[in-house]
């Protein structure tokens, strides 16, 4: 029989390192985006329910997809969102303010409180606002992705989207524009099983979402979306295929909706305990903090200490968006005309009117 003792490496060989293989020394990091991520989740939950913000999706449970991809992709690459990337935004720069004045509309939002709450949109972070029409945001991704083409920009679009948006129309024109086209575009599914209550089994016949890519004419690819490296080397790797010239990739990546699908939905209406409980146990978060404590990377302190301060900077960046004014009423007239027309200057002179005091002269 064959000896089964391993051999020691030769010193004189330097290891091998694999380009799509997410350097060890980012575990840590990435690991404390998703603590941020899902701290402030908990926290918009519950100002929600305590009538500080008007709504709110949640993200519970999806954080190692979406700070994978974030950490995988170069900071001119632009990513358009569904309404849940929560995480790719802050992973990408986003601060945890800008984030709040959004969600709460006061008047340091950047959308003016003209967007829906978590319809971020953040230039800087080259991150597009999210809509809410399922889907739209695939088609825009590849519209982008070919005007990077024809500049000779060596940029790649992401499309975020869940599995409900798979039985869009604009999946069907997004794929197969992206296609023929052959666009550097990534197409990131979060495959997290329910499409608000309908389940992805009543969705469709496919094996797998990923399988579609195949009468498009480019790869589809599925991967356990609580594993924030495999995440991270399946964005790489379709990251480098793209700039290269040779088209899009799609990513399934499989996770699971831990909380609502929004702060008007109860989950509980359509799903049972035990599937809750069953993917609790692969949480992505008490998967990595596993990972970082069998090898040494972080103790039980450390590891609380990382919750603590998280939590310490969504409070402190709640507190600041609470003391900011909400947006001037006549902020409307903003932005509409480049010069405003005398219909718009009209309308202004009465809505001034109407907003003073028991009608008190303009």
């Amino acid at each position: 029989m064959a000896s089964t003792a391993s051999v020691a490496p030769d010193p004189q060989v330097p290891p091998t390192t694999d380009p799509f293989d997410l350097p060890k020394d980012q575990l840590l990091p990435a690991y404390r985006w998703m603590v941020l991520s899902r701290a402030i989740d908990e926290r918009c939950l519950a100002l929600q329910r305590q009538g500080r913000i008007g709504f709110y999706a949640p993200l519970m449970g999806q954080e190692a997809a979406q700070v994978g991809c974030a950490l995988a992709v170069r900071p001119d690459d632009w990513m358009f969102p569904a309404y849940r990337e929560l995480a790719v935004a802050l992973t990408r720069g986003a601060s945890l303010t800008s984030v709040l004045d959004q969600l709460m509309g006061n008047s340091s939002d950047l959308t003016k409180g003209r967007q829906m709450p978590n319809h971020f949109a953040f230039a800087d972070q080259h991150y597009v606002s999210a809509s809410s029409p399922i889907g739209t945001q695939i088609t825009q991704a590849v519209g982008a992705a070919m005007a990077a083409q024809r500049r000779k920009d060596p940029i790649v679009t992401v499309a975020f989207f869940g599995d409900g948006a798979t039985s869009s129309n604009d999946f069907h024109a997004g794929m197969n524009f992206a296609g023929v086209f052959r666009t550097p575009t990534i197409f990131l599914c979060q495959n997290n099983q329910w499409a608000i209550s309908l389940p992805r089994a009543k969705q469709t016949r496919s094996k797998t979402l990923a399988e579609k890519a195949d009468a498009y004419g480019f790869p589809g690819v599925v991967v356990d979306g609580t594993d924030v490296r495999a995440v991270y080397r399946a964005v790489a790797e379709a990251r480098q295929r793209a700039v290269r010239g040779d088209g899009p990739t799609m990513i399934e990546a499989q996770v699971y909706r831990l909380g609502p699908h929004s702060t008007s939905d109860d989950p509980k209406r359509y799903r049972s305990d035990e599937e809750v409980a069953h993917w609790k146990e692969r949480d992505p978060l008490t998967r990595l903090r596993g990972e970082l404590l069998a090898a040494g990377a972080v103790d039980a302190a450390g590891d609380q200490k990382i919750w603590e301060d998280a939590r310490a900077q969504v409070a402190a960046a709640i507190a600041e968006s609470e003391r900011i004014a909400p947006m001037a009423p006549d902020s409307m007239f903003g932005d509409v005309f480049s010069v405003p027309t005398p219909q718009l200057e009209e309308e202004q002179r009465s809505f001034d009117a109407s907003d003073r005091p028991h009608g008190g002269a303009p």
